[in-house]
């Protein structure tokens, strides 16, 4: 298997597992923390999480990145590889946005001490290492 194989197969499945987790916030859920508060104060950076139609709009994003990143539509590979590639930018701003400690700015309120050192530890090297999976995949077709 290719580089680019590897890159989609492990973007794809990140993306879907994130809009899962999304999904399941909209629904409720704290996991994998104990409480609705404790996920707004690591996950969100704010005190309370967003409501169910934000965490449902942001899992149909990352389903729909997912399909861009996996090739689809087949039928049109310039809109999957511009797709995909727009995932990979999309992602890779939000990426260096955070490390460089400026999330408030793509997220006004994102301020907690908690959520801004993940978001430098974890969340931000998982966008750009999504972003370049991403990038990979677009690269890998239509050349």
């Amino acid at each position: 298997m290719t580089i680019e194989g590897v890159a989609t197969r492990v973007s794809v499945g990140s993306l879907v597992a994130l809009a899962g987790v999304h999904v399941a916030w909209g629904l409720g859920s704290s996991w994998p923390l104990p409480d609705r508060e404790s996920l707004a104060d690591t996950v969100v950076g704010q005190p309370a999480v967003p409501g169910a139609a934000a965490c449902f709009a942001v899992a149909g994003a990352l389903g729909t990145a997912a399909l861009f990143v996996s090739g689809r539509p087949r039928r049109r590979p310039a809109v999957a590889r511009l797709g995909a590639l727009g995932v990979a930018g999309v992602l890779g701003v939000r990426g260096a946005v955070g490390l460089a400690g400026r999330t408030e700015l793509l997220s006004p309120g994102s301020s907690s001490t908690r959520f801004r050192r993940l978001d430098r530890l974890v969340y931000s090297p998982l966008c750009l290492t999504l972003a370049a999976g991403s990038a990979l995949s677009a690269g890998g077709r239509g050349r």
